[in-house]
Formats: structure tokens, C-alpha cells, sequence
């Protein structure tokens, strides 16, 4: 059964195509494509629980459900990970431009 996930990091969200029986490598080699960072440079965590994805195990193994959405967080240049930066998209727009009408 074929399912997506939202992958987001700052202000991009990659939304990737996958199958419950994909591998959190496999998902990470589709990103290293997107990225331009290699697998081992990655790290995805299940954003509902704060999950660390672990490399060998598929997404239903780890219990990622459909429209899940996963953080994505690189290493920085001193072997730590990042934080977790995802950005809300901008209030500003839109609604408030409807006030004045």
C-alpha cells in the first residue's frame, strides 16, 4: 500500500513517495538525491513522539503512518546533530489582507 511522508526541515518539506516496507535508509538515499548530503549525514526523527528513525528498520517496523510528517536534521561539521528547525509558514499573508476589504 503505497503512503507519503512530509520530511521538513526549516522552510522546505520534501513529500516523498514510499511503501510501508521502505527501509529508513532507503528513505534516506531518496533525500541524499534532494539534499545533496550523504545518508550518513542525515537524521530523521518521527516529529508525533520525537522518534529517532533507525537505519535498518522499515517506516511501519517504526510505526510511521501515512502523511506522517519526520524531521530532518544534519550533522554539523563537529559530529553533533543539529536541532530540530522546522519553520510555520508566514501568518502575515492572506488573512490579514481580508480585513481590510
Amino acid at each position: 500500500m503505497a503512503m507519503f511522508i512530509r520530511v521538513k526541515r526549516k522552510k522546505t518539506t520534501y513529500f516523498l513517495h514510499c511503501e510501508p516496507s521502505d527501509t529508513t535508509l532507503e528513505i534516506k538515499s531518496k533525500l541524499q538525491v534532494l539534499t545533496d548530503q550523504d545518508v550518513d549525514a542525515q537524521r530523521l526523527i518521527l516529529v508525533s513522539n520525537q522518534l529517532v528513525l533507525e537505519d535498518a528498520r522499515t517506516l511501519a517496523e517504526q510505526r510511521v503512518d501515512n502523511d506522517a510528517v519526520v524531521a530532518l536534521t544534519f550533522k554539523k561539521d563537529s559530529g553533533e546533530w543539529e536541532d530540530i528547525d522546522i519553520e510555520k509558514p508566514d501568518d502575515r499573508t492572506g488573512a490579514a489582507d481580508l480585513e481590510g476589504s
